[in-house]
């Protein structure tokens, strides 16, 4: 959370380039919405009440971040994706999320309707949450995004859902080998991605200037004053 914390604010000062990042997590932990509060997660009972948790900059409900393709996209708010306004980044990587699960065998689709959820309403879990642009498996949801809004950028984090080990956050149910379908998503998503933004993506390693930041962003993430700021 660190790390693309400072992308965002590296990005949005002009000293980063628009990043797309792929990651996962260990151990399993469940990610608070900038705006959840953290009551909601102690009253979980266990196994996903026992679990590490941490609180994102994006809004949204609560994931728990286990067999699972995290990304985060940052953009300067000039950048030409946000031409047509913060939603069409929602499209094009969620469009580029159906292509690469497709290549894995599954057919998706986007939800097409919105519930009432709120930044601060709605279930607890994001996955049983609705929004017009998340991505179903037959019913189930399998992928959704949040983003935080600044002046200077816009950070856009996503959970792509691979397998669920735990019934109480409630997901579609992708099956087969879950490091193969890994693999096959990432490759993809990245390729999809590019296809449907229009924009030529390139490898990249950490700066300097990003590492440090991230540094010093470490204790924020790790302690009490920001998790449990709500």
């Amino acid at each position: 959370m660190g790390r693309d914390e400072a992308l965002m604010v590296h990005v949005g000062a002009g000293e980063s380039p628009p990043t797309l990042r792929l990651y996962q997590w260990d151990p399993p932990t469940i990610s608070l919405g900038y705006f959840q509060h953290y009551a909601d997660y102690g009253a979980l009972p266990p196994p996903a009440g026992e679990l590490a948790v941490v609180r994102r900059l994006t809004g949204g409900g609560a994931i728990l971040h286990d067999l699972e393709l995290t990304y985060s996209l940052t953009l300067p708010v000039g950048h030409a994706l946000l031409t047509r306004g913060p939603n069409r980044l929602y499209e094009i990587a969620h469009d580029a999320v159906i292509a690469a699960l497709g290549a894995a065998g599954l057919s998706t689709r986007r939800c097409g309707v919105s519930d009432d959820s709120g930044a601060a309403r709605g279930p607890f879990f994001c996955f049983e949450r609705r929004h017009c642009y998340d991505v179903l498996l037959g019913r189930d949801k399998i992928a959704g995004s949040a983003q935080r809004r600044t002046l200077q950028a816009v950070l856009q984090h996503g959970s792509i859902i691979l397998g669920n080990r735990f019934a109480q956050q409630p997901t579609a149910q992708p099956g087969g080998d879950y490091d193969s379908l890994v693999a096959a998503v990432r490759d993809r998503f990245v390729e999809a991605f590019a296809a449907a933004s229009g924009v030529r993506l390139e490898s990249g390693e950490w700066s300097q200037a990003e590492l440090q930041a991230s540094a010093q962003l470490r204790g924020k993430y790790a302690g009490d004053e920001w998790t449990k700021r709500l």
